[in-house]
């Protein structure tokens, strides 16, 4: 799949959007440029350019905060489950209808901005922690790999069990990561991800990066609810536009 250079362009900026709300609140970038990519390109590719953007500025969050032991130590079932996982909801991408996986993709982004518009929050007890984490990273892990999201229910999960605010930024850094690193592979055991797309994706980090530097420089100057409270009605906008254009 060759991508004419309009295509390029709004894959570019894209990238440079999602990476400056991500700059800007410390999380969005897979999720804005999975929702804008699959609005205009489709979710197959989608979730194919989203990887190579996605793995590297969630890496730089997993590896920066200072608690990765900590949270390895306290949610690795959750994790393992999460990533072991995606490669049974990617089969799903050669044997269902993609409308429908389109439409769950929107559903999924729905639920991840009523809830925060809602304030909704969830507390998962310690005591439950031990089988609550690998069944919700299961979900997640299943969910991940039939429609690119990784957020539902997983960071819902992490938000529960009560991490402080640097130890959850953290911990969605390294679910974000190796959920992408595990998509990576099941997509390209199922012949998903082309050359072009590989490439494309590499080059995308550039614009993410930038878009993040951005975000971080004009944080100090905007009021970060406001600019949440806009991210996700943004997200339930856009969750509402995907799943009208699969139906």
């Amino acid at each position: 799949m060759a991508l004419d250079p309009v295509t390029l362009a709004i894959v570019a900026g894209t990238f440079l959007l999602a990476g400056l709300v991500k700059g800007v609140i410390g999380l969005g970038l897979p999720t804005v440029s999975l929702a804008l990519l699959t609005a205009t390109m489709g979710l197959p590719q989608a979730m194919a350019l989203l990887l190579v953007p996605s793995f590297v500025t969630n890496v730089w969050q997993a590896l920066v905060g200072g608690n990765f032991r900590a949270i390895t130590m306290r949610i690795w079932p959750f994790l393992v489950m999460a990533t072991v996982t995606v490669w049974i909801g990617a089969l799903a991408l050669t044997r269902l209808d993609v409308s429908i996986l389109s439409a769950m993709l929107g559903c999924l982004l729905i639920v991840y901005a009523v809830v925060n518009l809602a304030g909704i929050r969830i507390a998962v007890p310690a005591r439950h922690e031990v089988w609550a984490g690998p069944v919700i990273g299961a979900t997640n892990g299943v969910l991940t790999g039939m429609t690119g999201s990784f957020v539902v229910p997983g960071v819902m999960f992490l938000q529960a069990i009560g991490l402080p605010r640097d130890m959850l930024v953290q911990a969605m850094g390294m679910l974000f990561a190796l959920s992408t690193l595990a998509l990576a592979i099941a997509l390209g055991g199922s012949g998903l991800l082309s050359a072009d797309l590989g490439w494309t994706s590499a080059l995308a980090v550039v614009p993410a990066i930038g878009g993040m530097m951005l975000g971080q420089a004009v944080r100090g100057r905007l009021s970060e609810t406001m600019f949440r409270r806009v991210f996700f009605i943004g997200i339930l906008l856009m969750g509402l536009y995907i799943v009208a254009g699969a139906l």
